[in-house]
């Protein structure tokens, strides 16, 4: 199961070295209005994945903060990779859906038009979602507590600070239509915030 684990964490890392890729030959990807968030994003959720590894590998099986403690160790990496995939889906759709606006750095085009299909219809950063529960899943895998608060914490925070700034220049550029979307979408989790 943990090899399942560690591919589906390689396939990950290959989207996202994938999306970047595909800016810079479309020349994209410029990081003028994204305030450092790119960053904030990829090293506090690399943080939490390593410090997940480590917490996973190190912790003693009878530890209070292993799962095994619960007197279930086996359900953990069978759910983790669950929920890594339901991420991983959920990512790669929202790039799909957003097609050539999709972007990992902060811009948006003059005249783009306000996405309302796919995953976009229930919340309004789907794609944020999706490495919100990638990185949840690798640390529910881990087997831990330790690992499971790191990769829900470090990342959230990351993701919350980006929302913002994208948010901001969403609201900027394309102006009402994203304010009345807005207004009608949740930001994270459908129906609630």
């Amino acid at each position: 199961m943990l090899t399942a684990v560690h591919l589906t964490s390689w396939l990950w890392l290959a989207l996202e070295i994938g999306l970047v890729v595909r800016d810079r030959r479309r020349g994209r990807g410029s990081a003028a209005a994204d305030r450092g968030t790119r960053w904030v994003v990829v090293a506090l959720t690399l943080s939490a994945t390593l410090a997940a590894t480590v917490f996973g590998v190190v912790l003693p099986a009878d530890s209070g903060i292993r799962f095994a403690a619960l007197g279930h160790p086996h359900w953990a990496p069978a759910a983790g990779l669950a929920v890594m995939v339901a991420g991983l889906a959920v990512r790669a759709w929202s790039v799909v859906v957003l097609g050539r606006a999709f972007r990992t750095t902060v811009e948006v085009d003059r005249g783009q038009e306000v996405v309302t299909r796919g995953p976009y219809r229930w919340v309004r950063h789907p794609s944020y979602n999706g490495v919100l529960l990638l990185a949840g899943g690798y640390g529910l895998a881990a087997g831990n507590w330790l690992s499971l608060l790191c990769t829900v914490v470090l990342p959230l925070a990351s993701v919350l600070v980006r929302i913002d700034v994208e948010e901001q220049v969403l609201t900027r550029v394309l102006g009402r239509p994203y304010e009345r979307y807005r207004a009608a979408t949740k930001r994270l989790v459908p129906g609630v915030w």
